[in-house]
């Protein structure tokens, strides 16, 4: 070990930290607002890196007829619950077809137009372009069809949720993507030489990405009139409520801002790793190893708390390769007893 060596491994390390960054930050914003500990946030990481590599090959991706498929059962889900909210007469027919319209149009544009364009190899950009809305489409139809029914359950019971829909999604990726890996191509194919190190374009754009979605984020939830309907309903749901915020409308958001999420870090990350069906597991848990140093509640924290990660990661690897990742994760072990310790117990949810 010696500084050009410590350098390298520094920038790696900064380099996937800046990707657990986004992860944790999704992590913690799913869960201040919907109390939903969000496991499948890896697998929107996965989706959005296989997409894009299936539209290099020149066919369409099978997360376009997934997404129709899960836009269909979401609308079927949504024409059923307005109707019997309605009063389920003929009257309630009308308002119920236009919510199961309103459900389905926007996913069914998404995969028209990415059903046209798989087979043209269009540029890399619109690709991406098209990748992330393709994800971020899934963020709000995996709200509807799993967690809106079950908002005012307890944790432990969205936490089951997110198990099973982990589960689901992992084992529908590899029924769409199968078991073979893909590593996209680079967004920006240059090299600068900075003493020892050497800085390719792709991690300048991670950083870029990362920073800009940052600022995005700060800039949404303290400028816009959604965001702070965001913030209102992770402070106090009922009051939230009270105040005429729809919390389904706020879950939906959220889930669609993870999605986004999600699906960037899958463009970032993919040019650098080979990316597999089951892949996001790990990813997602280094980025929620990154939220629960940051209490599942300081957005700072989280970005903090995945830089540390990435470089620790990093160091792990060249000191002990094989058991890098069971360092990373043992992190989460002190930082719990800490937090555990400091806050003296709680009372349970009730």
């Amino acid at each position: 070990m010696d500084f050009s060596i410590a350098s390298i491994l520094t920038l790696d390390g900064l380099t996937n930290g800046a990707i657990y960054a986004l992860l944790g930050m999704g992590i913690v914003l799913v869960f201040t607002v919907t109390r939903v500990i969000f496991i499948p946030q890896g697998e929107f990481v996965a989706y959005g890196a296989l997409t894009l590599a299936i539209f290099q090959t020149g066919k369409v991706p099978g997360t376009v007829w997934l997404l129709i498929i899960l836009a269909a059962v979401a609308a079927l889900m949504e024409l059923v619950t307005t109707w019997r909210h309605r009063g389920g007469n003929a009257a309630a027919a009308a308002p119920a077809l236009k919510a199961a319209l309103k459900t389905f149009v926007i996913p069914a544009v998404i995969c028209a137009v990415s059903a046209w364009a798989g087979p043209r190899n269009l540029p890399l950009a619109v690709q991406g372009l098209l990748t992330i809305c393709i994800v971020t489409a899934f963020g709000p139809l995996v709200y509807r069809v799993a967690y809106q029914s079950l908002a005012g359950s307890s944790s432990l019971v969205l936490l089951i949720v997110s198990v099973g829909v982990h589960f689901a999604m992992t084992g529908l990726g590899l029924l769409f993507f199968g078991a073979e890996g893909f590593r996209n191509p680079s967004f920006w194919d240059v090299r600068f030489a900075l003493g020892p190190l050497n800085l390719s374009g792709q991690t300048i754009i991670i950083f870029g990405a990362a920073a800009a979605l940052i600022v995005l984020l700060w800039l949404f939830f303290e400028r816009s009139l959604y965001g702070k309907a965001l913030r209102a309903t992770a402070v106090n749901r009922l009051g939230a409520r009270l105040m005429g915020i729809s919390t389904q409308n706020a879950g939906q958001l959220t889930f669609a801002m993870a999605g986004l999420i999600g699906a960037l870090s899958g463009l970032l990350i993919g040019p650098t790793t080979t990316i597999f069906y089951d892949s996001g597991f790990l990813i997602g848990l280094k980025g929620f190893v990154a939220g629960v140093i940051a209490g599942l509640s300081s957005y700072p924290g989280a970005l903090l708390g995945a830089l540390a990660v990435g470089i620790i990661e990093s160091f792990g690897s060249f000191w002990a390769s094989a058991f890098k990742e069971v360092i990373v994760f043992t992190i989460i072990l002190p930082v719990l007893l800490w937090r555990s310790l400091a806050s003296g117990g709680s009372d349970e949810e009730h």
